[in-house]
């Protein structure tokens, strides 16, 4: 008689296993996020018995914390300043956005750092991949390809060799032979997964995952996934734009405050060592009205953006509310804080707000930027183009400190700006050179300022 294959419901946001479907995950709450899996037994065997003496830090070698720098400043600044041995980096983004051409530039970068690398494509196929490489100009003999998708077969492949960086392209291409269900379903990732980074452990050897996401913007595969990895990286950008930006979302040995910016080009992509002059590429045509420029922070890193704002008299009973690169609710509240605190009318007015270059900020130290050039708009009346403004602006509408003033100064000043306008709590802690400092302590002292 045949053996009934056991089967479970796996949670695909949390990896809970259920014996039966049902509609909600009792531990993480997420609604229709089970399906069905089936159940490997590995068989009971006797666990081996490791001891090792415990340890403490100043007997660790100083080899074993020390990271692979590949040269690349904007890679190795996203990292943490190296990637470390027997981590494991879980490259995320849209398809299409640009992964495997980043991933492979950084397999050059670390090929000429001496490292053996291996490369391990599950989605094209050699003759693509090589094609894609001439055209990036990678040509080290450390590189080495191989097309797999089994992880029996992978894990053998990186035990007969010792490498130093392994990657592979992608998790949801591999799948294991003890599962009968197709790869990229929950069971697969998480096994394949779990047994190269502990393979990636065991050999210290540094471990790029490469995975989609969904149009929700998650990982595509469990979220179990993302607690198993070191380090989780998002690539992310607009198509219709030129630039990539590498944002860290979890990283167990760095900032998550860090930002990566690419330039894509024919030729791959390019590190910008200055966004602000990416961002900044309009402001010389002279001033114009709706437009001002914002002295926000990325992370630790100063950028400065262009906000462009327009207000027109609403064409339909109900006044738009459009905002491009900030959120929308946000704009709806600083325009209530415009109404009520400064007293000029916004309900009869189309408002469009955008931020130049198609850049995203969730910053709340534009908020001045922002309101000023929504009145600049409204009243058609410029602000001078070598002005920098920022501020986080509060319910009553004053104007509240805001973190690294001194870099935004820096910044601002390094790019020929004259002045700029920041919290009157946060000009008496610093000083800069070579640009004037104004503190306001509110919206309406701000707006006297300006117009």
């Amino acid at each position: 008689m045949e053996k009934k294959i056991k089967t479970a419901y796996v949670c695909t946001q949390c990896g809970s296993i259920y014996p039966r479907w049902q509609g909600q995950c009792n531990q993480c709450g997420e609604w229709n996020s089970l399906v069905e899996e089936r159940i490997v037994d590995k068989g009971r065997s006797r666990k081996t018995i490791v001891s090792e003496k415990p340890r403490r830090f100043s007997e660790i070698g100083a080899e074993r914390t020390s990271g692979y720098v590949s040269g690349l400043t904007e890679f190795d600044r996203v990292l943490g300043g190296g990637l470390l041995r027997g981590s494991t980096v879980l490259l995320a983004g849209e398809p299409g956005i640009g992964k495997s051409t980043l991933i492979l530039q950084a397999a050059e970068a670390y090929a000429k750092s001496g490292l053996p690398v291996l490369y391990v494509t599950g989605e094209e196929s050699l003759n693509q991949l090589k094609k894609r490489a001439e055209r990036l100009h990678v040509t080290s003999d450390n590189v080495a390809v191989v097309n797999l998708t089994n992880l029996e077969e992978i894990t053998e492949t990186i035990d007969s060799e010792q490498y130093g960086v392994v990657i592979v392209d992608s998790i949801q291409t591999v799948s294991s032979g003890m599962f009968q269900s197709p790869p990229g379903t929950v069971g697969q990732i998480r096994e394949s997964a779990g047994r190269l980074i502990e393979l990636a452990r065991k050999h210290e050897i540094a471990l790029f995952l490469i995975g989609h996401v969904t149009k929700e913007g998650m990982v595509a595969g469990p979220k179990v996934l993302e607690h198993m990895v070191d380090v989780v990286l998002n690539f992310e950008g607009d198509s219709q734009y030129v630039y990539r930006l590498l944002r860290p979302i979890k990283n167990r040995y760095g900032s998550t405050l860090e930002l990566g910016v690419f330039e894509m080009s024919p030729g791959g992509l390019n590190q910008v060592d200055n966004p602000s002059l990416l961002f900044l590429s309009h402001t010389e045509d002279g001033a114009r009205s709706g437009s001002v420029v914002a002295a926000s922070c990325e992370g630790n890193r100063p950028i400065l953006v262009e906000i462009q704002a327009l207000v027109s008299p609403a064409s339909y009973g109900t006044p738009q509310r459009v905002a491009g690169g900030l959120d929308n609710k946000r704009l709806a509240l600083l325009l209530a804080i415009l109404e009520k605190r400064i007293g000029i009318p916004m309900g009869g007015n189309d408002v469009f707000v955008s931020i130049a270059g198609g850049l995203r900020l969730n910053e709340p130290a534009i908020d001045l930027a922002v309101l000023t050039a929504i009145v600049s708009s409204l009243r058609d009346i410029p602000v001078d183009v070598k002005t920098a403004v920022a501020g986080e602006v509060g319910l009553s509408g004053e104007v509240r400190a805001i973190g690294m003033a001194d870099r935004r100064s820096a910044e601002a000043a390094k790019l020929g700006f004259d002045k700029i306008i920041l919290p009157a709590q946060t000009v008496k802690g610093i000083t800069a050179k070579h640009i004037t400092l104004a503190g306001v302590s509110s919206l309406e002292k701000t707006l006297e300022m300006l117009f």
